[in-house]
């Protein structure tokens, strides 16, 4: 099966498919001890096995995260999008921004984007977002971006809160 990855413009961000050359920001950003929220620490082979299942999730699933981009510099960002490993009840609309672009809006500019692709492309029209109990900053981006606490679940045997996004549009 061939899958082409949208690409997504905003005004100061670029969402594009993964590529090879990520591999050594990846491997800058999952041994920042703040990508804990997002599996890492990781070391540089494990950071290959997840550009590669990222890359492959778009393949297998027709959706997946975009590498996030600045327009300006072509820097890169951090990710936004779709993740759903076959463990997890259901897509969610995940996202990370690298330490040099945390507190700039790039974050909720890049989510609020993927999560309009989601719905014009994959008909993901509500996602979910999961979040640790411990994870206080995510809760709070979740609820600026309008998400809301629906339920605590267990997910690969650690306490996760599902947070709710408001329904788009396709």
């Amino acid at each position: 099966m061939t899958v082409t990855i949208p690409v997504i413009e905003t005004d100061r961000l670029v969402l594009r498919a993964p590529a090879l050359a990520d591999h050594a920001p990846l491997c800058a950003y999952f041994q920042d001890p703040r990508s804990h929220w997002n599996g890492g620490p990781l070391d540089a082979v494990a950071v290959g096995r997840a550009l590669m299942a990222t890359v492959g999730q778009w393949h297998l699933r027709g959706f997946g995260l975009w590498f996030l981009e600045t327009r300006d510099t072509q820097a890169f960002a951090g990710f936004a999008g779709i993740f759903m490993p076959f463990d997890w009840p259901e897509p969610e609309l995940g996202y990370a921004v690298t330490a040099a672009h945390e507190g700039t809006g790039l974050a909720a500019e890049a989510v609020t984007a993927a999560r309009q692709a989601a719905a014009t492309h994959f008909g993901l029209t509500r996602l979910a977002s999961y979040i640790s109990p411990e994870n206080t900053r995510s809760q709070a981006f979740a609820r600026r971006l309008g998400a809301s606490l629906e339920t605590v679940t267990t997910l690969r045997g650690a306490q996760t809160q599902i947070w709710r996004h408001p329904e788009v549009a396709p």
